[in-house]
């Protein structure tokens, strides 16, 4: 055990101080993003009981974040000609806008546009920190850059969104999303202190934006990850009543849970980042996103068995962000002229996912809360099809 704690320490020492200043300022960002999205997931319980709606309806305020990112995503385009800094800097004033509106929200409609609002910067702010990221990377590590800088993603969840359960059990759920909004204050700072202002893209003008989407690679990768990550979505955004009423958990234990699968989260971005410089990122998207159909499908048939369900919790989850890098690498890749509205795109399609798969998962709830994971199967199942075309006709050019 000494040896394995002392292993363990090691690594993250290592992982540590690879990390530039910069790309920690970015991953701050993330980690804000991560924490406004994930979190209505572990607290969905608690905001249904004070608004007086039912767990399905307050599934909405997932869709209406999600519904937020794709809103969001094309206004890239309107600021093109920014320096990149200051886009990001705009993006974090509007994620504390949001989130402090959200805490705020006296009843289903305001919190749904706050949420929707919330949501707005999630993607156009991952479209630009992806190329910030990519710019600062040594050469040969951009796909390890950018895991960096969504692992602040993958924290939020190892920390952040049981905090937020955990601040909901005790205090009120508002409680977390206005310390969502204070950390907005501490993200811009480091943004402004620690982001170097890098080189801007070329200006290819309003339709040269949009070029890249008229050859198929960019709408495999947008498939298989709106597929894919709807059907991991048909299941986590119900997790918490699986884990109670299925698995016997107790809602104490829930917190403890929510660690867990953030654990998954953090363990699976880091290492296919490094696995996607290895390999390609093609290869590794397309394995994953294999993995994470059998998972589903484990889930629906073991998840009555707690130490089944929990250990299957966090293989789908490191699964959910073990695809996450090699896709947001690869949007960009496959983009030319429109790197900005490619990298925010995979953010779209992400989210619009999240956003069909709480709503999929939701429908199914009515055979049970075992019933979500087996209807994001067949979404999962698609978005492996569409990565393993994407991998056979095209990984080569990229």
């Amino acid at each position: 055990m000494h040896y394995f704690c002392s292993g363990k320490k090691f690594v993250l020492q290592v992982v540590f101080f690879q990390m530039k200043k910069s790309l920690i300022a970015l991953a701050f960002g993330t980690l804000g993003l991560g924490i406004a999205e994930f979190t209505m997931m572990g607290i969905l319980p608690y905001v249904a009981a004070d608004l007086n709606i039912s767990i399905p309806v307050a599934g909405h305020f997932i869709s209406a974040y999600a519904l937020g990112v794709c809103a969001g995503a094309p206004m890239l385009i309107l600021a093109r000609k920014r320096p990149l800094k200051h886009i990001l800097l705009a993006l974090m004033a509007l994620m504390l806008v949001g989130n402090l509106g959200a805490a705020v929200a006296p009843d289903y409609w305001s919190l749904l546009a706050a949420r929707f609002i919330s949501g707005l910067p999630h993607g156009a702010y991952f479209g630009v920190a992806s190329i910030v990221a990519g710019k600062l990377a040594d050469e040969g590590r951009s796909s390890e850059a950018v895991s960096i800088m969504i692992a602040g993603m993958t924290v939020a969840n190892l920390f952040g969104v049981p905090l937020g359960t955990s601040l909901s059990h005790m205090l009120s759920w508002r409680v977390t999303f206005l310390l969502v909004g204070c950390w907005g204050l501490i993200v811009l700072y480091y943004i402004w202190r620690w982001v170097p202002v890098v080189e801007g893209l070329k200006d290819t003008g309003f339709k040269g934006q949009f070029r890249f989407l008229k050859t198929p690679a960019p709408w495999l990768i947008l498939g298989a990850t709106a597929l894919g990550n709807g059907g991991v979505f048909c299941w986590y955004s119900y997790i918490t009543p699986l884990l109670t009423n299925v698995s016997g958990f107790s809602s104490e234990s829930v917190t403890a849970l929510m660690v867990l699968a953030g654990f998954g989260m953090v363990v699976g971005n880091l290492v296919s980042g490094r696995l996607s410089d290895k390999y390609t990122p093609g290869k590794v998207g397309m394995v994953v996103q294999g993995m994470i159909c059998i998972v589903l499908l484990m889930l629906f048939f073991l998840s009555p068995n707690p130490w089944c369900s929990a250990i299957l919790m966090a293989l789908c989850t490191a699964g959910l962000f073990a695809v996450s890098s090699p896709e947001q690498v690869l949007i960009i890749r496959v983009a030319p002229g429109g790197e900005m509205l490619g990298g925010a795109c995979v953010q779209m399609a992400f989210n619009l996912g999240n956003a069909i798969g709480a709503y999929v998962g939701g429908l199914a709830l009515s055979g049970g809360y075992r019933y979500p994971a087996l209807a994001g199967v067949p979404f999962a199942l698609t978005g492996f099809i569409l990565f393993a075309i994407f991998y056979k006709k095209f990984q080569s050019k990229y």
